[in-house]
């Protein structure tokens, strides 16, 4: 009928819009679909941790002795920060090689805040590099991951030593961080009352 109404139809679907992401979901998002990292499931109020082991290792290092440490990485790989302590991110596999390791360069058991962390531990997830949020004593990135770049590829490796123009040397960076961790350990027990020297004058005391 002519000036009649069109008439209305009911069958156009509009979409509804998209709630935003929350904050630990923008980062596990980060993680998981930029970069390919595996996460860990956080608890409520718990930070997103990382699964370790499949597409990296870590060292866990004094940060003074860490940055000694970085001399010997690729400009990409990825370095992150937490409280006094870095962690190096290294080939998956090195956790289980580094007690070898430090056999072969005669540190032992000289180093003990040298530590490993390899396949099915987990590191705090440090929020992604453009996020100004982070919280005092999270972890954060000192060298980020780029997404779309190999991050395996700038990883230090064993199977590197000796090479040149390829991954860094595992080998180089671990000495150097032990030599480190060792004269921090000896600065700390310097700065003590020696433990032989009490023991002496208890056993002088009672003579």
């Amino acid at each position: 009928m002519v000036g009649s109404d069109p008439p209305v139809t009911t069958d156009l679907t509009v979409p509804l819009p998209r709630r935003p992401l929350e904050a630990g979901s923008r980062i596990r998002d980060w993680y998981e679909n930029e970069l390919e990292w595996p996460t860990v499931p956080a608890r409520r109020g718990t930070p997103l941790r990382l699964s370790v082991g499949e597409r990296f290792d870590v060292l866990d290092v004094p940060a003074e002795a860490g940055r000694a440490g970085l001399r010997h990485l690729a400009p990409y790989s990825p370095v992150a920060l937490q409280g006094e302590r870095m962690r190096l991110l290294v080939a998956p596999g090195s956790a289980e090689e580094l007690p070898g390791l430090l056999d072969w360069l005669e540190w032992g058991g000289l180093v003990p805040d040298l530590r490993a962390i390899g396949e099915g531990g987990v590191m705090d997830a440090p929020s992604p590099p453009d996020r100004g949020d982070t919280l005092q004593g999270a972890a954060v990135w000192l060298r980020p991951p780029e997404p779309g770049r190999a991050v395996e590829a700038s990883l230090p490796t064993l199977s590197a030593a000796g090479d040149v123009g390829g991954a860094p040397d595992l080998v180089r960076l671990v000495g150097t961080v032990a030599a480190h961790c060792h004269r921090l350990w000896l600065r700390r027990a310097c700065a003590q009352p020696s433990a032989i020297a009490a023991t002496s004058d208890q056993a002088l005391a009672f003579s």
